[in-house]
């Protein structure tokens, strides 16, 4: 393989990764999907296409994975009317961010099977109800039997298989099934082993059967099949939100713990960084804020987004400048090229989670706030 290989085959497959998240707030189901593929795949386009070294694979997979699971969650603001499915996703994402801090913290590999990433195949399954249904027919027990089912019978096993068993799927199947080595190609695999053909035919087989016997049980559709969350979205998103003109305490609350969070998880990546989890956390924080006093201070002033690239683009600077002189003042070597290139992408990551949060949670409030008001006031009353 030359260097030129090397380099198109990284920055096709990082394009990719970065690039197919940003439609999930359009196009939650496919982009989610197409996500998820990607990163099941990278690792292996790499060995195979390439011979760049994989040392750091892991940390870079890891960043990945935040990436477009937040993505994903902040979406959720923009597009989900039925009020069970958004808490029972959002405690859902908190609860494996949790799960996945204390995990790089310690390093103790039972935590990610105790906080399984149950949310993401929770956001598919609501997804896939908004192709064809009308997610408010969804009753509370329906949503929590649902996350329950993909706790329990889908996200725990894979996640003892991951990350206690420490099973590697491919390897598994080329050693233990076909019986040749880890590092034998699909192509010589299979050609040793030609009675796998006819096993995953019947597989096949079985599993659209299946899927042909579940679809007769489902419920009359709502509307046709679309990918398109803009279509049938019940607030219309196409319209940009007036900027706030005060800061709203849960807004803030919430920022800092989601980014603060996520700031947890990469402290425990970033290379030459001394800085404790707690002080990262802080420091996190006092962005946040920072980014919260700007919005305020240029809406009234009678400035607003024009657009939200524009917006990202603005805040991405003056995220930078911030996180530069956090660096000078944590890092032993502050010029380091591996720490300064990790920084870009967090402050990136950063800047586009409160982007997106700030751009979509004014979705959720018009959604919600009536029947926030109404439990409200009828704990009130009871009272």
């Amino acid at each position: 393989m030359t260097d030129f290989t090397n380099i198109l085959v990284f920055l096709l497959v990082v394009g990719l990764r970065i690039g197919v998240p940003l439609w999930i707030p359009r196009y939650p189901l496919p982009a989610m999907i197409a996500s998820l593929v990607l990163d099941a795949v990278d690792q292996t386009i790499y060995q195979t296409f390439t011979t760049l070294n994989l040392d750091g694979y892991e940390s870079y997979d890891k960043a990945l994975d935040i990436y477009y699971l937040a993505i994903a969650y902040v979406s959720t603001f923009r597009n989900w009317a039925n009020l069970s499915a958004f808490q029972t996703a959002r405690f859902l994402w908190y609860y494996r961010l949790v799960g996945v801090a204390a995990f790089e913290i310690s390093q103790w590999r039972p935590l990610l099977l105790v906080f399984p990433n149950t949310f993401e195949y929770f956001f598919d399954f609501y997804e896939a109800a908004c192709t064809r249904w009308n997610p408010l027919r969804l009753t509370t027990r329906a949503v929590i039997g649902a996350a329950a089912f993909i706790w329990i019978f889908i996200k725990l096993p894979q996640e003892y298989w991951l990350h206690v068993a420490e099973l590697d799927t491919t390897d598994v199947i080329k050693k233990d099934i076909l019986g040749v080595p880890t590092d034998t190609g699909w192509i010589s695999a299979i050609s040793d082993n030609l009675w796998a053909i006819p096993v995953v035919v019947v597989i096949a087989g079985v599993a659209v059967a299946l899927y042909r016997a579940i679809r007769k049980r489902l419920p009359r559709e709502n509307w046709a099949l679309t990918w398109d969350a803009n279509v049938h979205n019940d607030v219309d998103v196409t319209v940009t939100p007036p900027p706030a003109e005060r800061i709203s305490l849960p807004a803030l609350v919430e920022k800092v713990v989601l980014v603060g969070l996520i700031g947890i998880i990469f402290s425990q990546i970033l290379p030459n960084i001394q800085a404790s989890s707690v002080w990262f956390f802080i420091n996190i924080a006092v962005i946040v804020a920072a980014n919260a006093f700007v919005g305020v201070w240029l809406a009234r002033r009678g400035h607003s987004w024009a657009s939200m690239p524009r917006q990202f683009g603005v805040m991405a600077v003056i995220n930078f400048g911030l996180a530069m002189v956090w660096l000078a003042l944590v890092s032993d070597n502050p010029d380091a090229e591996d720490s300064i290139r990790v920084v870009i992408f967090f402050v990136l990551l950063l800047t586009l989670i409160v982007t997106l949060y700030d751009r979509y949670r004014p979705f959720n409030e018009q959604r919600f706030s009536a029947a926030r008001a109404g439990r409200a006031r009828s704990t009130t009353d009871r009272d």
